[in-house]
């Protein structure tokens, strides 16, 4: 079988063109520091060598920009630049890079005079003088403010796809027309009603698809399964990530996990959507996957735990969110009924939005489970 695809636009990444009916491209990102060059540089190899057609790298600092010069020089890999806060970096690693990507909610932070419509415009004009594409990337838990609250807040598709649109008509409108979109959730079956809206709208977009904290293998692959599958089915999508916890050794796993999943799509080999939702009632647990943003290696172990002593909660309807660093984790557990975002010395734990207080790697779990228990009995919760 032949998977079915929707006419998008071609958008040329290096070596690699994403839509016009060319094949899916599967990509991931390195979870090294960047400024460690060794490292970086070994794992964007491996990664190619998965399989990977964009490989995608963090750059905060001027010390990431001259580590990522050192790696670009090490390997011919098509590379993304991944930037967040700070989009004046994009004129020192576009030389560097096939693609941009920036989060429309994080340009607010730096210079927060400046409309970002200007942000944006100088964002294009260095991917124009640098033979680069753009991603725009809408995260669930990072939407812009000022998009965000011309919403209800029980609303968190509307402002991503807002976003998305204002973003894809202002770079229609001053003629940058090489660029994709994504839009993430933890949840498959937002992700999946996000980009169904988008492609209506939009369909000549090329669309990066992903299920953004799907979490540790086995429960992250399936999450991003069951999403990837109603979506590509409909010929929706140009590019796939399948985001997994995982230490950097393994880091490999998520470009086979994608691989698989889109070969057993073609195959016919589908997970039963209505036995999935089924099992989807009780624990969730959302965690990033491994980047080298995080900002303690432990994250990754930590992760595994709050998996392993929540077992006996499997049952209660509940979300656990666990963030490895600052970019994303205070927004994106806002919420989770239970959030835990990761310093480097100490972990922030969060009722909802509420921050109960920083504590220890060995202290952490303790009081998590303290607060599980608190909040098992306050809503007098029952199995599901």
């Amino acid at each position: 079988m032949q998977l079915p695809r929707n006419p998008t636009r071609p958008v040329r990444i290096g070596s690699i063109t994403i839509g016009g009916g060319n094949p899916i491209v599967v990509q991931s990102m390195c979870a090294t520091k960047t400024c460690d060059v060794d490292a970086t540089a070994a794992q964007v190899i491996q990664l190619a060598r998965a399989g990977a057609g964009v490989v995608r790298i963090a750059v905060d600092n001027r010390r990431d920009v001259k580590a990522l010069a050192a790696v670009r020089n090490r390997t011919d890999a098509n590379l993304s630049v991944d930037l967040q806060e700070n989009y004046e970096l994009a004129a020192d690693v576009a030389p560097l890079v096939e693609k941009i990507r920036y989060n429309p909610g994080h340009l607010y932070h730096h210079q927060p005079e400046r409309p970002w419509q200007d942000k944006v415009r100088a964002l294009a004009d260095v991917a124009g003088n640098h033979d680069c594409a753009l991603r725009v990337g809408v995260n669930c838990g990072s939407v812009d403010p000022a998009v965000r609250e011309r919403f209800d807040p029980r609303d968190s598709i509307g402002p991503m796809l807002a976003s998305a649109l204002e973003h894809c008509e202002f770079l229609d409108s001053i003629g940058f027309l090489r660029y994709c979109v994504s839009l993430k959730d933890s949840n498959p079956a937002k992700v999946v009603e996000a980009n169904r809206r988008f492609a209506r709208l939009r369909g000549e977009v090329p669309l990066h698809l992903g299920v953004t904290e799907a979490g540790m293998p086995p429960e992250g692959i399936l999450k991003t399964r069951v999403a990837l599958e109603q979506l590509i089915r409909r010929g929706i999508g140009d590019t796939i990530r399948v985001s997994l916890t995982l230490p950097g050794a393994r880091k490999h796993e998520e470009i086979e996990s994608g691989r698989q999943i889109l070969s057993d799509i073609a195959a016919g080999r589908l997970v039963d959507q209505e036995e999935y939702a089924a099992t989807q009632k009780g624990l969730n647990i959302v965690s990033c996957p491994s980047c080298s943003r995080v900002e303690n290696e432990s994250f990754v172990e930590l992760a595994d735990r709050v998996r392993q002593i929540t077992r006996y909660a499997a049952d209660y309807p509940i979300t656990i969110a666990v963030m490895g660093c600052r970019v994303n984790g205070p927004g994106e557990t806002d919420s989770a009924d239970l959030g835990l975002w990761c310093g480097p010395s100490y972990v922030n734990l969060k009722r909802g939005s509420r921050q109960v207080g920083r504590f220890g790697y060995d202290e952490i779990l303790a009081r998590l489970k303290d607060e599980l228990d608190a909040l098992i009995a306050s809503r007098g919760c029952e199995r599901r």
